[in-house]
């Protein structure tokens, strides 16, 4: 298929980039750490195009983490699905909607070779996206990729927009805060949160930390930190992981399982000694709003998908990774007891990282 994919790059001419778009759609339909780590490129391009309108054509399961951001002014509902275009029915319909948008510039930071074809279909004269292996053919604007490649999604998405001339250096991904969006404890508090490993676009279990190791480490904290509450958050669904949490954890808690909103998570985040969580979208949330942000990986290269904002750390024990990052699934013979890391080496790089801050 890559070479019928280059075939049609070379048959669909390239082009320099718009002077003055005034209407912009941004794809990046799911998922929520991937929809989170965009909005680096998205501060990028809005500055670059101050009086531009910016439609961010994202999923229902994400958009709440971007809908009140600053640099969008129209969210495009795209579905349920990962990917709207995954399918013959979805793609022309995802075409027809950007075809109604009547856009002059369509960035879209998915590798999908169908994307780029709907993309290519809605007529939008502009259309800037990623080229991962010749899969972006349908774009005339081509972030050239190697999949294989260590590359951080956070730069792969700048360098998209870094096409059209929009200066990325430092540019780091934020999520607006909104302070008084819950009553945040009185106390000295860390936000833990044991989900993840879930969305509609895949299932990896094993990027979760065990719920009673994550207490383990919680535990090791709580003095040299004086942690006085752990506050927990989950998804819906997630009731099992926080039981075990819990049932393990030495100190006073209170839990919200499903009921918080992504403003109420940045703010209790952000006004924590320190967000302890998964290889996750609210891990990467948390760090775009700002947070002291720990993140514990396991069969996932932190090099490609790790915490990126400076307030925040990565924590993962070196393993031989297949060469396609998380599309290629986790190693089959990745054992959490025996590679990933351990309670204890996880609370000391905490501390350290913690005495700095």
């Amino acid at each position: 298929m890559n070479f019928l994919y280059r075939v049609f790059g070379r048959l669909l001419p390239a082009t320099h980039p718009p002077q003055n778009p005034q209407r912009i759609v941004f794809i990046r339909p799911c998922c929520i750490g991937d929809v989170v780590m965009a909005t680096a490129a998205l501060w990028a391009l809005r500055r670059y195009y101050p009086n531009a309108h910016i439609t961010w054509a994202v999923g229902g399961w994400s958009k709440q983490a971007v809908e009140n951001h600053p640099d969008v002014d129209t969210i495009l509902d795209t579905g349920p699905a990962a990917n709207p275009a995954g399918t013959i029915s979805g793609l022309l319909r995802f075409a027809g909607q950007l075809r109604a948008g009547d856009y002059d510039l369509a960035v879209s930071l998915s590798r999908s070779p169908l994307m780029s074809v709907a993309v290519l279909l809605s007529g939008i004269p502009y259309r800037a996206g990623i080229d991962s292996a010749g899969r972006g053919f349908g774009y005339n604007i081509r972030s050239a990729l190697d999949p294989t490649a260590r590359r951080h999604e956070v730069d792969i998405y700048k360098d998209v927009v870094k096409l059209l001339g929009v200066d990325i250096d430092g540019i780091n991904p934020e999520v607006p805060i909104e302070h008084d969006a819950i009553e945040t404890p009185r106390t000295r508090y860390v936000v833990v949160n044991p989900s993840g490993g879930k969305n509609p676009g895949a299932q990896m279990d094993a990027k979760r930390y065990p719920p009673e190791k994550l207490a383990e480490i919680v535990n090791l904290l709580a003095v040299p930190l004086d942690i006085e509450e752990v506050v927990i958050i989950a998804g819906p669904g997630d009731d099992a992981l926080v039981e075990e949490l819990t049932a393990h954890l030495n100190l006073t808690y209170t839990a919200h399982v499903g009921t918080l909103t992504f403003s109420q998570i940045g703010s209790l985040a952000a006004n924590a000694i320190v967000y302890i969580g998964n290889d996750t979208g609210l891990t990467h949330y948390a760090a775009a709003a700002g947070a002291n942000t720990v993140m514990i990986l396991g069969p996932t290269d932190p090099a490609r998908y790790g915490a990126y904002n400076p307030d925040a750390i990565s924590l993962w024990k070196p393993y031989p990774l297949p060469s396609g990052g998380f599309a290629d699934g986790a190693p089959p013979d990745w054992n959490r007891e025996t590679d990933g890391i351990t309670p204890q080496d996880a609370a000391q790089q905490i501390l350290d990282f913690c005495a700095n801050r």
